[in-house]
Order: structure tokens, then sequence, then C-alpha cells
């Protein structure tokens, strides 16, 4: 999605064909955003994407957090926290150990270490009270101190 809008706002800046004006891509040709670029079809993209994010029931079709950290941590997040009873918790799943010196994107586990990722599904009329537990539930944690951290975010954008 953000490929293509920024190679539409790109390419939207070149001159006309008429006039001399070219783009090019230089991606695998047959990824749906190429092609969506290639007939200058952003809106039949975006209906595609819509359609299968809908079967899937991932965002905006329904609102969703990810809970990431230690193993133990996200378990005891998500046994403590009072979720909305339409919840539906997908995982956790381990999230790849990052090496000491490696790249590293922000959310990422430090260095080494061994941490998991579960995302919970609700509904769209229930994404208020999702964060709401999730928040209480992770004040809850750091009142009591100690424990690993756990990371939240609400319609993540990446939940892969």
């Amino acid at each position: 999605e953000e490929a293509l809008r920024r190679w539409i706002d790109a390419a939207s800046l070149v001159r006309g064909q008429p006039e001399g004006g070219t783009v090019v891509v230089v991606a695998e040709p047959t990824l749906r955003p190429v092609q969506a670029l290639v007939r200058w079809d952003p809106v039949g993209h975006a209906q595609r994407e819509l359609a299968e994010r809908a079967e899937l029931g991932f965002p905006p079709v329904s609102r969703m957090a990810a809970v990431t950290g230690p193993p133990e941590a996200v378990e005891g997040l998500l046994a403590s926290a009072g979720l909305p009873a339409d919840a539906e918790v997908l995982g956790p799943v381990p999230l790849p150990v990052v090496r000491p010196g490696g790249p590293r994107r922000p959310g990422d586990p430090p260095p080494g270490e061994q941490w998991e990722r579960a995302l919970v599904r609700v509904p769209p009329g229930s994404g208020a009270a999702l964060a709401t537990a999730l928040k209480q539930a992770r004040a809850a944690r750091m009142t009591r101190g100690g424990g690993d951290p756990v990371r939240i975010r609400v319609d993540p954008p990446d939940i892969g």
C-alpha cells in the first residue's frame, strides 16, 4: 500500500508521455502494487486488498492489537487483561531473534532475546474496549513493578 502510494505520488509529477515523460519502476513485475501502477488503478488495488482483508478478518474490517514481549510477559498480560467477550487471540508466535550488531527495526526485540507476538482481534465496535482493557492491564503490570517489558500497538501497520 505504502509503496504504491509513493510510486503514484512520484509518477504524478512526471510530465506526460507526449512531452517525453517516462516512469520507470525497478521491481518484480508480477507484484500486485506494480501491476496497479502500470494500469494506473489504485482503486482496483484497494478494492482487492479490502476484499482479502475482509476474508481474513484483518483491519480495517476489524480492530487489532499486537502484544509483543518475552513469552511469559505476553502470556501474563493477556491472562490479566479483561478482554472484550468478542476478542479473538491469535498466537502467540515467536519473533525472529535479532542478532547482536545486526540491523533492527523499531519495535524489534533486543538483540539475542526471544520474544513473541500475539494479535488480539475484535469487531470494529469493540476497538475502544480492547484498547482500554490492554491499557489497564499494562498499567497494573507497571504498577506492580518488575517483570519484562510488553509492547502494545493498536492497529499495527505490520502484522507479519
